[in-house]
């Protein structure tokens, strides 16, 4: 009774040993090369190859938020019979000449990559998770002029980046993102973008100051702070520095930090939006040590700051006239 392949090789390892066979197990394969195509054929390689190439692919549209280049699913093993196939099943979408898309990838990705745009400025900066007072998804970088599609409502920027944009990029650096709201938003709401980004830690300073920026960039810099935890932080710091009085900015007093010391003894706090529940509780009782400490304690909220500025700083005025800065 003629054995098959697997019982072959249990066989000889048997009565060899793995060392021992392993030529007589290669003689068997060169003998049998025609079975072992036939079991690894259609069924065997082909499909390995099939499936490597769909994890990568699936894997280089996750790395690429779903949005990526026709020559980067080649580079990745797709062949053009492939990539049609997975059009034509609904697993991917073509936007364009060149340019291939999961059907659930984001909207403004889509948009960017059929109208040979990069999402940058406020919009990129909001996406990036920093503080901007009025988002919006408009904002676009044109990497290459003359290629670019204009639409009704978007913000189109053609101002020269700052560093290099890798080639077909469609969400913009940080750095360029900064540069384009120095230019594109008032200054202390361009100060309050950069303060945040240096607060995240995505950009540092030093970096900043050596790349080429504009005179308009370098005055935004020269503004900001690495401290301000939120942009209403930011317009309280840039709005008040006309007073003569020093203003220290996240100063550890009684246990916790406080966001402003005017002089010696004027606490400025300023809640954001979310300033609710347990966190408000907290910072009540802490208010009411430093009152018992001697200090003056204004608390401002998002409202007061955005829309009712005059009357904030009325208050602050008044208490710095009555000497409530000034050690009693």
């Amino acid at each position: 009774m003629r054995r098959n392949w697997l019982t072959d090789a249990r066989f000889l390892t048997v009565e060899k040993g793995l060392r021992g066979a392993l030529p007589l197990l290669t003689m068997w394969a060169i003998r049998n090369w025609g079975l072992l195509l036939h079991k690894l054929g259609r069924q065997g390689i082909w499909s390995c190859l099939r499936w490597k190439s769909v994890r990568m692919y699936r894997q280089l549209l996750q790395e690429s938020k779903g949005v990526v280049r026709t020559t980067a699913l080649h580079d990745a093993g797709m062949t053009d019979y492939q990539i049609r196939k997975a059009i034509n099943g609904g697993e991917l979408i073509r936007l364009k000449r060149g340019w291939i898309a999961a059907p659930d990838a984001e909207e403004a990705l889509k948009y960017a990559a059929r109208n040979a745009l990069t999402i940058t400025c406020v919009s990129q900066a909001t996406r990036l998770g920093l503080w901007v007072r009025e988002p919006d998804p408009r904002h676009f970088a044109v990497p290459r002029p003359g290629r670019e599609v204009r639409a009704e409502g978007n913000r189109v920027h053609y101002c020269r980046a700052v560093e290099a944009r890798p080639k077909f990029a469609l969400e913009d650096t940080v750095a360029n993102v900064l540069a384009t709201v120095a230019h594109c938003q008032p200054k202390e709401e361009a100060i309050a973008v950069w303060d945040s980004a240096l607060n995240k830690r995505l950009v540092v300073r030093g970096y900043l100051e050596s790349l080429p920026l504009s005179k308009r960039a370098q005055q935004v810099l020269a503004g900001t702070s690495q401290f301000a935890d939120s942009g209403l932080e930011t317009y309280f710091r840039v709005r008040m520095r006309w007073l003569r009085v020093p203003i220290r900015t996240q100063t550890w007093l009684i246990g916790k930090r406080v966001d402003f010391l005017m002089g010696e003894r004027l606490v400025v706090q300023i809640d954001g939006s979310t300033h609710v529940g347990p966190q408000r509780d907290a910072d009540n009782a802490h208010d009411a040590a430093l009152a018992s400490a001697g200090y003056t304690v204004l608390r401002f909220g998002y409202t007061q700051i955005i829309h009712e500025w005059p009357a904030v700083q009325e208050a602050v005025m008044r208490a710095i006239n009555a000497g409530c800065h000034n050690r009693r």
